[in-house]
């Protein structure tokens, strides 16, 4: 009898660790997996820095087809596996908006068009609760909870958030820096 090859099942739970290996194994099942378990937090990260439900669907799959293609550049030493995807898709999403075709596509847009686009972008949250980042981002400070906010899920970089709201930019580093070791020491 032949033997049947391991399906991970969306209705079960795996660890990270096996997830991982069963990505570096190129198993079709876990990519499934990853983005059964992953995508809707990953697209909450997405929409909340494009506004643009189109882009947002185009740059989620582009971050999943270069996961697979590049997952050996993933570094468990380096940080959690999550943290490696947001990063991928913050990146990814700040790319996109900066890139020439939005910046054409924005300019030829008629007003009337992006009036209801913005009303409706601004109604949708971030899915990261199912992996409860929202409780741990409220673990923060205030100060380094808008840094976080405004560099990950708003698409900022340091240099912008001080300009943007005057804050010199010294202070917009050490906060970041502050941030993630806080956050690291709360998901250890």
């Amino acid at each position: 009898m032949k033997k049947q090859p391991k399906i991970i099942s969306t209705a079960i739970k795996i660890s990270e660790e096996v997830l991982i290996k069963e990505l570096q194994a190129k198993k079709p099942a876990a990519l499934e997996y990853l983005y059964d378990n992953y995508s809707s937090a990953l697209y909450g990260v997405i929409i909340r820095i494009v506004k643009s439900e189109s882009v947002a669907q185009e740059v989620l799959n582009d971050i999943f087809m270069k996961v697979w293609n590049n997952f050996s550049a993933y570094d468990a030493g380096k940080g959690r596996l999550y943290t490696w995807l947001v990063n991928i898709s913050r990146n990814a999403s700040i790319d996109k908006i900066r890139s020439k075709e939005i910046k054409k596509t924005f300019k030829t847009d008629l007003v009337s068009d992006n009036v209801h686009a913005i009303d409706h972008s601004n109604s949708h949250t971030l899915y990261t609760d199912g992996i409860g980042l929202e409780k741990v981002l409220d673990q923060l400070p205030e100060e380094l909870r808008f840094i976080i906010d405004q560099m990950y899920f708003k698409g900022y970089t340091q240099t912008e958030i001080a300009e943007e709201f005057s804050i010199p930019l010294g202070t917009v580093k050490t906060r970041a820096r502050t941030a993630m070791r806080e956050l690291r020491a709360l998901l250890l």
